[in-house]
């Protein structure tokens, strides 16, 4: 494992990009074999009945949620340990809810590791679901159905890129997003990849375009067992994945969220900024954000480091600095070690 040494943390040694091994089965192989075979037909049909028929009928924001929890719970995700700061358990009353968890008009800054994350996050919330980039300002909307799958996708550095398949005319703001949505939370994955849970990544500058009025929440979502991550894209992945998910009997998500945070750095710039297709315009002809390389001021990377030094607490690792650039080379070193 010497020649993957490159890529753990230099300072903390963690390797966020390592898939977390499947625990073996044992004796207990029979029936986790009988658990696959009977959960994945049915979670097979309850997601194609969702995505081809219940998210374009208008049941509404609860009716969504509901086909959602069904299909968390066909796998056995029937319990969920959620934890908010400054509430106690048992306390939760319909002012906390209104001042300590997203809603309307909030941003939601959450860990990535799963596929599971955006599913969750979609039945408890409802969010509009965005795509980031690590050398972008700008992100992309994108559908429940695009973020969970992203999950099993190579990481993307920048949107303007060939492999990122995106179109300028589809890059966005937050600011932006937020005017066209007042009445749902923005889901971010400030990451823009998945980890194996273990650390968080360096984040995107997209949170940097969130108005200084709106409310940031970071959400941390940890699984246990934790072999349902994903830090590695491909279909072998995926199948392991998906056995590690259905033979299990059930599965717990640990949910932790902070205290709201604000864009404080757009505050104290009187919100002079670029416009939109200025700043798309300069992105691609290489002006304001080189690829690999984002220019940030003091009270920006102050919003960065406050928001992922939150992701981590809650998560109880560390901040590493290691990010896409070294998740893709370690995906082509990985994929050669498979073949």
């Amino acid at each position: 494992m010497e020649k993957y040494s490159q890529f753990r943390d230099k300072g903390t040694g963690i390797a966020p990009f390592f898939p977390i091994p499947t625990t073996p089965s044992g004796s207990a192989l029979p029936f986790h074999i009988f658990l696959f075979i009977i959960r994945v037909p049915l979670l097979i049909f309850f997601m194609l009945a969702y995505f081809v028929v219940f998210a374009w009928l208008p049941i509404g924001s609860l009716g969504r949620k509901a086909a959602l929890w069904c299909i968390l719970g066909i796998p056995g995700i029937w319990w969920v340990d959620l934890q908010i700061d400054g509430v106690k358990k048992g306390s939760l009353t319909s002012k906390t809810i209104r001042d300590r968890l997203p809603h309307t008009s909030s941003i939601i800054v959450a860990s990535s590791t799963s596929p599971l994350d955006s599913i969750y996050l979609a039945a408890i919330f409802d969010p509009i679901f965005t795509t980031t980039y690590p050398t972008s300002r700008f992100i992309t909307r994108t559908s429940l159905l695009s973020s969970t799958f992203r999950a099993f996708r190579q990481p993307c550095l920048h949107p303007l890129t060939v492999d990122s398949q995106e179109n300028a005319s589809q890059l966005t703001t937050l600011s932006a997003l937020i005017a066209r949505h007042p009445k749902r939370p923005i889901l971010l994955l400030p990451e823009s990849t998945t980890t194996n849970g273990r650390a968080i990544l360096p984040f995107s500058p997209s949170l940097l375009e969130a108005p200084p009025n709106v409310r940031i929440f970071p959400i941390s979502l940890k699984y246990a067992p934790p072999d349902v991550t994903t830090p590695v894209p491909g279909w072998r992945e995926g199948f392991r994945f998906l056995w590690n998910l259905c033979s299990r009997p059930t599965h717990t998500i640990r949910v932790r969220v902070a205290g709201p945070m604000f864009n404080t750095s757009r505050a104290e710039t009187n919100g002079v900024k670029e416009e939109p297709e200025d700043a798309i315009e300069a992105d691609r002809e290489g002006r304001t954000e080189q690829q690999g390389e984002v220019m940030l001021t003091v009270e920006e990377k102050a919003v960065l480091d406050k928001a992922g030094e939150a992701l981590a607490r809650l998560g109880r690792v560390k901040r590493v600095n290691i990010g896409i650039k070294e998740k893709i080379d370690f995906v082509k070193l990985w994929g050669r070690r498979r073949t």
